[in-house]
């Protein structure tokens, strides 16, 4: 580019001093330089709208940038937010799951505790019932043994028994509930083999006759005498006596 060389100089006095004066203003070269800075102007200008139009360009898909990530963050949030609810949600059954599990656990450990208490009860009572058997089996042991005496007696003894029994025509069996069965023989003169017996209670404090065959009207004070007197022996020899009178219609018999 091509400028005009800026102003110009002149003589003011020798102008005045002509006739016709006159000053030449060289105008073709200052519409050039007007020209060329018009141009100039021109130029700029252009380049100053392309440079703003391209920054606005630039600024406008800046922004479109932005835009998009702010919905991206945005959308993000939204399911940060909804994630964070759900959490909390999961939380909060967690929370509630665990408070029902140690609950569970405390009712869990009560049960042992007492299965515990339950299962020292039944081994102390186990070792109760050992000990008991322990001590039957001793028991059963010395029974044994006493029992193998007794029988070892019973079989010197029993031919003795039986001797005795039919000369007195008389027997004791043992019955159960602490029972004694107490028969006689030979008390009917007119049938000798007719049996009269009578059972005697002998496991209270007080001596009871269940039964007799046949029956006897003056059982009760024989048993009265025998509660107060204590002495069997006599009172079985008085219950024969009863027998023979009842058989042998001996009414005037003493019974005392």
């Amino acid at each position: 580019m091509t400028y005009a060389p800026r102003g110009f100089h002149f003589d003011l006095k020798t102008v005045l001093s002509d006739p016709s004066p006159h000053i030449n203003l060289d105008i073709p070269v200052y519409e050039e330089t007007l020209q060329n800075f018009l141009k100039a102007v021109n130029n700029y200008k252009n380049r100053s709208i392309a440079t703003i139009t391209d920054k606005r360009t630039k600024d406008a898909v800046e922004k479109k940038k932005t835009q998009d990530r702010l919905q991206k963050i945005e959308s993000e949030i939204s399911k940060c937010k909804v994630q964070e609810i759900e959490l909390m949600a999961t939380l909060e059954k967690e929370q509630a799951e665990r408070k029902d599990a140690e609950l569970a656990v405390a009712a869990f450990k009560r049960q042992i505790a007492s299965l515990h208490e339950r299962s020292a009860t039944m081994q102390a009572q186990i070792d109760e019932y050992r000990a008991l058997i322990a001590s039957l089996k001793t028991a059963v042991i010395d029974k044994g043994k006493e029992r193998s005496t007794l029988d070892a007696h019973a079989s010197r003894v029993v031919p003795e028994l039986h001797a005795f029994e039919r000369l007195l025509a008389c027997s004791i069996e043992g019955m159960e509930k602490e029972q004694l069965l107490i028969s006689f023989r030979c008390v009917d003169i007119s049938d000798p083999d007719r049996e009269f017996s009578f059972i005697l209670d002998v496991s209270g404090p007080n001596y009871k006759v269940v039964k007799t065959s046949p029956p006897l009207p003056s059982l009760p004070l024989l048993v009265d005498r025998l509660n107060i007197t204590q002495d069997i022996f006599a009172f079985i020899v008085q219950i024969r006596q009863e027998f023979d009178r009842i058989a042998n219609g001996e009414e005037n018999m003493d019974v005392s």
